[in-house]
C-alpha cells in the first residue's frame, strides 16, 4: 500500500468495526465509502485505492468480517446499514459516494434508504438489485445456491496461512489474476482457532445475511424509494468465472426494466472477484467512481 492507510476502530451496537482509510493527496479531496462483499474485508480495495490518489476512501470489515468478526449481535442488511452511517460519522463525513460490491452493494441500497441524507450517489458492482434466486429455500439451500464453495470453506480450518494462500491459488477465480497483493489479501482473512488458523468471517452472520438480502423486507422497501443516482456494473462470469455470472442476462433485462432510473454497463473480462480484486478490473471501476464524483469536483 504505497497511499497514506491507516486504521480506525469504530463503535456500533456488539463491539467495534475495523476501519481502513486512505488519505488524498489534497486536504478538499472527495470522499467514497467503499463497502466489501459477504465474505470479503476491507483489504478488498488496495487496486481501487491505487487507481484514485485524488479520492479519500473509507472501507470498513462488516460486522462479523476480519477484524469487526467480533462484533455481537444480529445482521441483516439493516443493521450493516447503520453501522455504515456510524462509520461516516467517525470519519466526519456527511455524505458521500458509496461503492458497493457484491453484498456490499446490497448494503449500500439499504443505506441509501435508512440514511439518505448520507448518500450522494451509488455505484453498485456486480450486486444491489435482486439475485436469480427460487422462492422457498431454506437458509442454507440459499446460501449454498448463490455462494457455493465461497462459503464452504468457512467451515474448514488451515494448518497456516501458507495452506490458506495455496486453497486459494487453485480457485477458478484466480488462476489467470494471481497477483502478490491477493497472498495480502487472503493472509488478512484469517483467525487463530486452536492450534488453526480458520476464515475470520463467522458463517452464521454470512447466512443471515445472504437470506436477509434475498428474501427479507429490506431490500424491496430500499429498492422501492430508490432515488439517488444510480450506476450498476456487472460481469459475465460468477464466482468460479463460470458463464453466465450472478446476474444471467434474462434476468437482468427483467429487473432493469422494472427499475429505469438505474444505468447499467456491462465490463467484459473479467469475473465476480476480478473486477475488484485485480488491477485492470479496479482500473474500470474507478473510471465510473471519476464519472460519479465528476459533478461535485
Amino acid at each position: 500500500m504505497s497511499r497514506d492507510y491507516r486504521t480506525l476502530d469504530v463503535p456500533v451496537p456488539g463491539g467495534a468495526l475495523r476501519v481502513g482509510v486512505w488519505e488524498a493527496d489534497a486536504p478538499d479531496a472527495p470522499t467514497a465509502l467503499l463497502i466489501h462483499g459477504v465474505t470479503s474485508s476491507h483489504r478488498a480495495w488496495p487496486w481501487l485505492a491505487e487507481q484514485l490518489p485524488g479520492v479519500r476512501l473509507i472501507a470498513p470489515d462488516l460486522r462479523g468480517r476480519g477484524r469487526s468478526n467480533g462484533v455481537t449481535g444480529a445482521g441483516g442488511l439493516a443493521a450493516h446499514a447503520d453501522d455504515m452511517a456510524a462509520v461516516l460519522d467517525a470519519a466526519g463525513v456527511q455524505r458521500t459516494l458509496v461503492v458497493g460490491h457484491s453484498m456490499g452493494a446490497f448494503v449500500a441500497v439499504a443505506l441509501a434508504h435508512r440514511h439518505p441524507e448520507r448518500v450522494s450517489s451509488l455505484l453498485l458492482v456486480d450486486g444491489g438489485l435482486p439475485l436469480d434466486v427460487p422462492a422457498g429455500l431454506d437458509a442454507d439451500t440459499v446460501v449454498s445456491h448463490i455462494l457455493g464453495s465461497t462459503a464452504e470453506r468457512l467451515n474448514l480450518r488451515f494448518a497456516d496461512e501458507a495452506a490458506y494462500v495455496d486453497f486459494w491459488r487453485d480457485h477458478p477465480a484466480f488462476r489467470e489474476a494471481w497477483s502478490a497483493e491477493l497472498e495480502d489479501y487472503f493472509a488478512y482473512d484469517l483467525s487463530p482457532d486452536a492450534d488453526r488458523q480458520r476464515p475470520a468471517t463467522s458463517y452464521r452472520t454470512m447466512a443471515d445475511d445472504t437470506v436477509d438480502m434475498n428474501s427479507g423486507p429490506t431490500l424491496p422497501a430500499a429498492l422501492a424509494a430508490l432515488a439517488h443516482t444510480t450506476v450498476l456494473l456487472t460481469v459475465p462470469r460468477g464466482l468460479r468465472d463460470e458463464v453466465p455470472g450472478l446476474y444471467p442476462p434474462p434476468h437482468l433485462r427483467a429487473v432493469l426494466d422494472r427499475m429505469p432510473q438505474v444505468r447499467h454497463h456491462r465490463i467484459d473480462g473479467f469475473n465476480h472477484y476480478t473486477i475488484v480484486l485485480s488491477r485492470d478490473g479496479a482500473a474500470a471501476v474507478a473510471g465510473h467512481v471519476r464519472e460519479a464524483l465528476a459533478p461535485a469536483g
